[in-house]
């Protein structure tokens, strides 16, 4: 592997300027590295959040890829930070479950080789202290395992599964776009073989499953499978999440019509 592309995915917003801080420091260890913004729009702490789209965008990055996550509650805790690496990929951030998804296939280690880090590293903002100084050395060639220990016991929290009941398929929506569609964790194959599908969240009921979002009726809410491979509520023309007041967690059932 030789990585020279850094993506970051955090909950900090534009306004305050870490994102800009955190890309001085890696570009102040690797200048030639590319750093590329997959999201810093997370809801605050939400770390599954961060996942979903971390999980979604890593496929399309190429092979050697330093993916820098930071939705971080517990910083400045006893929590570990570390670097997972996997066959394609890394994987640097806070050990709290936010890259559960490629744990099985990684070799996690702890982060605790003070000479890539900065030089005074902050109780409250290790992305710009830890993990984008780890990243750029990742970045100019220093391997994972020059970073720290192999762990053994990584923390691990997943996305909630649809079900499968006598009533009929069961999720949540576990996301919600710049364009306020309510995205759920329901996959395109779980209702392929659903007749005449109904999607049912709270008192609505939406019949069928659009093509795309022009098929829907303008300012009516509709379901589509996104591009994501996943059931979305979406009001074309308008925004759900507003229209409706529907947010994460909120159940989403599936009936046969």
């Amino acid at each position: 592997m030789n990585p020279s592309v850094i993506t970051l995915t955090t909950d900090f917003g534009y306004r305050s300027g870490f994102v800009g801080v955190m890309r001085g420091v890696i570009l102040g260890v690797a200048p030639e590295a590319v750093v590329v913004d997959i999201s810093h729009e997370v809801a605050p702490q939400d770390v599954l959040e961060a996942q979903f789209l971390l999980e979604r965008a890593e496929p399309y990055f190429p092979p050697g890829t330093i993916h820098v996550a930071v939705v971080d509650p517990g910083v400045g805790t006893g929590r570990r930070p570390i670097v997972a690496k996997t066959p394609r990929c890394f994987f640097v951030g806070p050990d709290n479950g936010i890259f559960t998804p490629w744990l099985d296939v990684a070799e996690v280690r702890r982060l605790d080789r003070r000479q890539f880090f900065n030089p005074e590293v902050s109780l409250t903002f290790h992305g710009r202290d830890i993990f984008a100084p780890v990243a750029g050395h990742l970045a100019r060639g220093r391997t994972a395992e020059e970073m720290g220990p192999i762990i053994t016991d990584p923390v691990r929290k997943s996305l909630p599964h649809p079900s499968l009941t006598s009533e009929g398929i069961v999720g949540e929506i576990v996301h919600i776009d710049s364009f306020g569609n309510l995205i759920t964790n329901i996959p395109a194959e779980m209702i392929s073989e659903t007749t005449n599908p109904i999607i049912c969240i709270g008192k609505r009921k939406i019949k069928g499953i659009a093509d795309n979002y022009a098929d829907a009726t303008k300012g009516k809410p509709c379901a589509l499978i996104g591009s994501h491979g996943k059931v979305e509520i979406a009001v074309p023309m308008d925004n759900a999440h507003k229209l409706l007041g529907f947010s994460y967690g909120r159940k989403v059932k599936v009936l046969s019509g």
